[in-house]
């Protein structure tokens, strides 16, 4: 089993409090607040960690996938939209995430490309994860 790790402090109150969030691997340390999350303040915040993981974990699982098919990708590239909005009764929820990916694959056909992609996107661990937000996928077979 693997078991990864990552840190946050938040302290004060929400709007004029302050936090830091650390990676477990020591790859990124930083701060967040109510700016950083709410508005257009420096730091990051969790939704937008949240899509660097899944754009992360997405890349990979397509890649390993077309692997499987025998294709190997010379690129990989995919932005991932964490979508967060008021919730009905208060606070907020993610209401969706909007995945777009380009690749690279050379020896493929569009049709493939697309399939493999949709497999890729139900079966990624963070996909899996959070299968309780709709995620769209709009992939693009680029020409080398």
């Amino acid at each position: 089993m693997i078991v990864r790790k990552s840190q946050a402090e938040w302290k004060g109150d929400l709007k004029t409090g302050a936090g830091n969030i650390a990676f477990g691997s020591g790859a990124y340390t930083g701060p967040y607040s109510f700016q950083s999350r709410f508005e257009s303040g420096t730091g990051t915040n969790p939704e937008e960690l949240v899509a660097a993981a899944h754009a992360g974990c997405f890349s990979m699982a397509f890649s390993f996938a077309l692997q499987l098919a025998g294709l190997t990708p010379t690129r990989v590239h995919t932005t991932a939209a964490v979508k967060l909005e008021p919730a009905a009764g208060g606070g907020f929820s993610i209401t969706a995430i909007d995945l777009v990916t380009e690749g690279v694959v050379p020896g493929i056909a569009d049709e493939q490309f697309q399939a493999i992609a949709a497999d890729a996107k139900v079966n990624c661990p963070i996909s899996k994860a959070l299968s309780a937000v709709p995620i769209s996928l709009r992939a693009t077979l680029v020409a080398e």
